[in-house]
């Protein structure tokens, strides 16, 4: 013997199973699904190195600005859009990403003084220098989620961040550090 359900309560039924399902993707916090973008984000684009002092004579001059620079790196298989991404210090200083695009496996460096924007290298177009020697690069998507950051000098280090001394840092040196849980104190 088979019982039969009536078709109207099977709808019934469907249609509750559906409503449910809606109500729970819209009641989903927007932080959570930010989070979850960030994440991805992070997994894929680093600072990769920064010059925070122009190596050699400091003087100002526009090539001497340019001689500062913060590098990113895209480690996906895939194109990253950059626009709207946003570098900044510790002082408030920030380069927004206008209509940029990062190569798969590829670096960018973002120059402190003026120049002709290329595929590898980006102009923030500033007369003075802004990265100290004791400072934070953070990077930003263009949603505000934290993607990467990396401290220099006597910045106070809380957990947060990569950190190295020297005016130069390369992610190659401490690459194999980050893999392997270590906290990135040099």
């Amino acid at each position: 013997m088979s019982v039969s359900i009536p078709l109207t309560v099977r709808r019934l039924t469907a249609a509750a199973g559906v409503a449910a399902a809606v109500v729970g993707a819209v009641a989903l916090p927007a932080s959570a699904a930010d989070h979850h973008s960030a994440t991805r984000d992070r997994d894929r684009v680093v600072i990769s190195g920064v010059q925070y002092h122009s190596p050699g004579r400091d003087d100002r001059s526009n090539r001497s600005l340019n001689r500062e620079w913060v590098e990113l790196t895209n480690n996906s298989h895939h194109d990253m859009n950059l626009d709207g991404w946003v570098l900044s210090d510790d002082d408030g200083h920030r380069y927004i990403f206008r209509h940029y695009w990062l190569d798969a496996r590829s670096s960018v460096r973002v120059h402190t003084g003026f120049g002709t924007d290329t595929e590898r290298d980006l102009y923030q177009d500033r007369r003075r220098e802004i990265w100290d020697s004791a400072d934070t690069a953070t990077l930003r998507n263009a949603r505000g989620g934290f993607v990467d950051d990396t401290s220099w000098g006597n910045r106070r280090y809380d957990g947060s961040h990569r950190r190295y001394d020297d005016d130069r840092y390369d992610h190659r040196r401490y690459e194999g550090d980050r893999r392997h849980g270590d906290d990135g104190r040099h």
